[in-house]
């Protein structure tokens, strides 16, 4: 099998959710054989924005020949990863260089986990939700749109109201009584907003 590492390994983090990969090639008398090409190991030590460290699965892409970089599609944003680089012969892999840490940065948030509408009264509902599931940052706000829908499903002019990160639940008041509402609802972090969920509600007619 090879006898060195790949040298001087640099990652240069494209965006939060891709990064390229540099190595020096080894000298080719240390291959001991074909040069097959390099493979890059790499894989997640935690999310940033939640401290949990579960079983690591790594990760293996394989670059044919004698290329000295590759690109590392598929990352989770606001993460940290480990990396290493090793020679491929037709015996085998090399040792492998020392590891690399990398940061990807923040992205936009998946949508809320749910938007659930309750307690309907002649002019109030009241909303509550559950937080994304892939947060890809720091949650900064939420963002709530609405609209009434009338007989004949034309929809009225939009509100748009700025949740702080840390609610869950919110009371929306005057209200018209015996009107259907379309809510449209997101998250947002620092980069952006991110995909929303729909969900349509009545408030009552009399008490």
């Amino acid at each position: 099998v090879p006898m060195v590492a790949p040298g001087n390994v640099q990652v240069h983090v494209i965006n939060s959710t891709l990064a390229k990969v540099h190595w020096d090639p080894v000298p080719l008398k240390t291959v001991r054989g074909h040069l097959q090409g390099y493979k890059v190991y790499y894989w997640k030590v935690q999310s940033l924005s939640r401290r949990n460290r579960r079983h690591v699965e790594k990760k293996i892409l394989t670059f044919r020949g004698n290329k000295t970089f590759g690109m590392l599609p598929g990352l989770e944003p606001y993460s940290s990863y480990k990396l290493n680089v090793r020679v491929v012969n037709g015996k085998g892999e090399g040792p492998a260089s020392p590891d690399k840490v990398f940061k990807t940065p923040e992205g936009v948030p998946s949508s809320p986990s749910f938007l659930k509408i309750t307690n309907p009264t002649l002019d109030s509902l009241t909303l509550e939700w559950g937080s994304p599931t892939h947060p890809n940052g720091v949650l900064i706000s939420y963002i709530l749109k609405f609209q009434p829908i009338n007989n004949t499903h034309e929809l009225g002019p939009l509100v748009e109201i700025r949740i702080p990160a840390n609610e869950s639940s919110l009371i929306l008041k005057n209200l018209n009584y015996s009107t259907r509402y379309k809510f449209y609802f997101n998250a947002q972090t620092s980069v952006g907003s991110g995909s929303q969920i729909t969900e349509e509600a009545v408030t009552i007619m009399d008490e």
